[in-house]
């Protein structure tokens, strides 16, 4: 992929899922994974003071959805059982509607971190990503990422892979304490944390909206369709593997 101005361009900021790493591996091994383990992991660690403080945010989501109209699980504080037994309920609301909040993505990273100790989880990401990660460190780029999971989770994907701890070669992880993805805010926050013009920021995504939101900030982006019979992409640059972007 060639583009106007490249050697501009400082900053590589990725999308994880469909983009570094295959949908299937978030969709059904992450996520059916941090499903099955939620109620074990609450009952083991509910009174740890930063377990506590994101139930207390979750509790606090849970009454902003009320408010929207938006009918979650009852929520009920009679017990400590009865307590837990409605953090279980609702966050499993929360991730069959694929919801992005924060504080069930810090659980989810944290049950993650255990199935990866255990050596139950292992992270997944395309083979080009690796060779691309070595290719642009060498042009003098940095990489960074914006996944919708913690940056526990990033960080626990990217150190475990087939092809060995891959950490090393990006600079900074965002998630979604900076914002959510569709916002162009979002991006903006990013190139002032990076220390960088939004121009000089190349984002890749999978997700259209996500691609528009960071053009609108000023970065440049492009959509990063794995499917050979990608749908229309628009007015959006294309490419289906990152061999394509800043070769050599």
């Amino acid at each position: 992929m060639s583009l106007a101005g490249e050697s501009k361009i400082s900053v590589i900021l990725l999308d994880i899922e469909g983009t570094t790493t295959p949908i299937d591996f978030v969709s059904q091994t992450l996520f059916p994974y941090a499903s099955r383990k939620l109620e074990v992991f609450l009952r083991e660690h509910m009174q740890e003071p930063e377990i506590r403080s994101l139930l207390s945010e979750l509790r606090a989501q849970h009454r902003r959805d009320e408010q929207q109209g938006l009918q979650p699980p009852p929520w009920q504080e009679e017990t400590e059982e009865a307590r837990l037994q409605s953090c279980v309920d609702y966050l499993g609301w929360l991730i069959a509607r694929d919801s992005k909040c924060s504080p069930l993505k810090a659980l989810q990273g944290k049950i993650w971190q255990e199935g990866y100790a255990r050596g139950e989880l292992r992270g997944e990401v395309y083979e080009d990503v690796p060779r691309a990660f070595t290719r642009w460190r060498q042009q003098g780029r940095e990489i960074s990422i914006y996944s919708s999971g913690s940056v526990l989770a990033q960080r626990l994907l990217f150190q475990t892979t087939k092809f060995g701890d891959l950490t090393r070669h990006i600079a900074s992880y965002f998630d979604t304490q900076t914002g959510a993805k569709n916002e162009v805010a979002s991006y903006r926050k990013i190139a002032v944390s990076l220390g960088r013009a939004p121009a000089e920021v190349f984002f890749l995504s999978d997700a259209v909206k996500e691609v528009d939101a960071a053009q609108s900030a000023g970065m440049r982006a492009a959509l990063c369709v794995r499917d050979p019979q990608p749908p229309n992409p628009g007015s959006f640059s294309l490419i289906h593997s990152f061999d394509e972007l800043f070769p050599i």
